[in-house]
């Protein structure tokens, strides 16, 4: 008979197995974003205007987009070494932990126990009155608990779990685009740092030089005292350049060497030549950006744990199905313990229903609504602003390219007349303060020049960033 009702039972739990058509969890589905115009590529010259035709940029690998060799072990070292990006590995372990977690959540529980416990009664109590001094029990058995998921909480908590992960796996591509551009910025800075050197001790010697002429000049009676302090003081002026220009070159291998994870160490850099990157600049339909871009694709995946979590939430206003089982040994007398009259078992369904419970559902709910709205903003925000990068990277580059041809047609004009004013001063037919303008104008073109053309590469690298490169 007991065998009868428990098989009742287990039919009954399982008649309610159907209710799962009533599934009330919803399926994700990517929210309809504006991507038409995401960037600008208005009053962007042709010489430069980006090809909407060919692959974007981000696919390429970074591998293959910067070709100097002791940059791409830099980066290398970087990627292996940095701890910013150890650390995002090691939230992309823990979070695929999670996910293990979800897949597990709809196996059955099994737990084993093992008891033995040893009682000594009141004579004046109940038990005392009948002559139950003592009592020994020992107890061998094993519990199995299940819950049915009819209403898909456990499936949208496993693909919340999943979203999470993927979100992990995001930040951390994230982090590697950011430290592939990082590192060829600063690469980048060095170099132009290395060649303002360059250029500021040619210059300090040549003035060195001119000084000499110029109290040759002096005791010539061609120029005066003030003239030759003058030509003095711009020397100075140049020794303190280089030595700004030499610490800040210190200061910024310090920091180039943090991100590769090293002891300050000197920076070996390679030529101009091989640093030129001068790649198409194929950025890709706008709604690339969806499917390149690593912070992009993260706020998605936080829209879709939001969403499954709302759906976890509102699954809880229906009533769930726990089925239970326990069966072992119990005897109150070791010697007969593991005997066949020991043995016992039982078997439960359990089906709660949540009626009154001071709002706490509910609020959970309304609470799960709001976090998926604020992802949903979130995405909406980190799609414009990835826009917004995109549309400064190339217009940024093209103002370099121009600033570079401009820069190039001052200081050639500036050359020659440091060249004219220097021979119409030994001629006497200019004045020093005319020399000192050209060469003081001269060194700031030369300067100028370098920042410039620097600076279109990192234009390239910042819209490599921008449109998800590095990561690959």
């Amino acid at each position: 008979m007991k065998i009868m009702d428990r098989g009742r039972l287990l039919l009954g739990a399982v008649l309610l197995l159907p209710l799962s058509s009533c599934f009330v969890a919803k399926q994700y589905e990517r929210p309809a974003m504006q991507v038409e115009g995401l960037y600008r590529t208005d009053r962007i010259a042709d010489s430069v205007a980006p090809s909407m035709d060919q692959a974007s940029l981000a696919q390429v690998s970074w591998r293959n987009f910067f070709t100097d060799p002791r940059l791409q072990q830099y980066i290398q070292r970087a990627l292996a070494n940095n701890l910013d990006v150890r650390i995002a590995l090691k939230n992309v372990d823990a979070a695929a932990a999670y996910v293990k977690q979800g897949k597990a959540a709809f196996w059955p529980t099994l737990n084993a126990s093992a008891e033995a416990a040893s009682a000594h009664l009141s004579g004046n109590g109940p038990q005392g009155n009948a002559g139950i001094a003592d009592v020994d029990q020992f107890q061998l058995g094993a519990g199995l608990g299940w819950e049915a998921d009819i209403w898909g909480k456990i499936r949208s908590r496993k693909r919340a779990y999943e979203a999470d992960y993927l979100q992990t796996v995001e930040a951390h591509r994230a982090v590697q685009s950011r430290l592939v551009a990082n590192v060829a910025t600063m690469y980048d800075q060095l170099m132009a740092l290395h060649e303002q050197i360059a250029i500021t001790g040619q210059t300090v010697a040549s003035r060195d030089t001119a000084l000499t002429t110029t109290r040759a000049l002096e005791q010539a009676g061609n120029v005066t005292a003030v003239a030759t302090k003058q030509m003095e003081a711009q020397l100075y002026d140049a020794q303190l350049l280089l030595i700004n220009l030499r610490r800040t070159q210190r200061v910024l291998e310090n920091a180039f060497c943090i991100l590769l994870n090293e002891p300050p160490h000197a920076v070996e850099l390679g030529t101009m030549a091989d640093r030129q990157v001068q790649p198409s600049l194929a950025t890709g339909v706008p709604a690339d950006l969806l499917a390149n871009r690593p912070d992009v694709r993260q706020a998605e995946y936080a829209l879709m744990e939001a969403f499954e979590l709302t759906n976890v939430a509102k699954a809880n206003f229906y009533p769930s199905l726990n089925i239970t089982a326990a069966g072992g040994l119990q005897s109150v007398q070791l010697d007969n313990w593991f005997s066949a009259n020991s043995l016992f078992s039982n078997v439960a369904a359990n089906l709660l229903q949540p009626i009154v419970n001071r709002r706490q559902v509910r609020t959970a709910y309304e609470v799960a609504q709001s976090r998926q709205e604020q992802a949903l903003l979130r995405y909406q925000q980190v799609l414009l602003l990835a826009g917004g990068e995109v549309s400064n990277a190339l217009f940024d580059y093209q103002a370099q390219t121009e600033a570079v041809a401009v820069q190039r047609k001052q200081l050639e004009a500036l050359t020659t007349a440091v060249g004219y004013s220097e021979q119409l001063l030994v001629n006497g037919l200019a004045n020093y303060l005319e020399v000192l303008t050209a060469r003081q104008s001269a060194l700031a073109a030369q300067i100028n020049l370098v920042n410039a053309r620097y600076g279109r590469q990192i234009a390239i690298v910042d819209l490599y960033e921008a449109l998800g490169g590095g990561w690959k």
